[in-house]
């Protein structure tokens, strides 16, 4: 099993859930953050009252899939969140030892 994040812009969301949802890997966890990192965009990324220190807003999409549907997840993503601008994010892959059902 593998572990895929993906750190892509907020507007792209919606544009790769729908089109996870639609090659069928329909199970993934989104969670809404802010980063530091080497590229900020001075037109559009301001920091938060929130965390005022931060500056991109990002989102971070998690799932866990076979080994055979890494290349095809990676794909999905990347096609759907570039822009082909500085900072359209970054995607990760980790190993997975074991999954476990908590109701069962």
């Amino acid at each position: 099993m593998k572990e895929i994040k993906a750190f892509i812009r907020p507007e792209k969301l919606i544009d790769v859930a729908k089109n996870l949802k639609r090659e069928q890997f329909c199970c993934f966890t989104v969670f809404e953050g802010e980063g530091v990192g080497d590229f900020t965009d001075p037109d559009t990324e301001f920091p938060s009252l929130k965390f005022p220190f931060l500056h991109s807003k990002v989102v971070k999409i998690e799932i866990v899939c076979d080994k055979k549907y890494v290349e095809k997840i990676i794909d999905v993503i990347k096609t759907n969140a570039q822009t082909r601008n500085k900072g359209d994010g970054l995607i990760y892959v980790s190993n997975v030892e074991n999954r476990i059902r908590i109701r069962e």
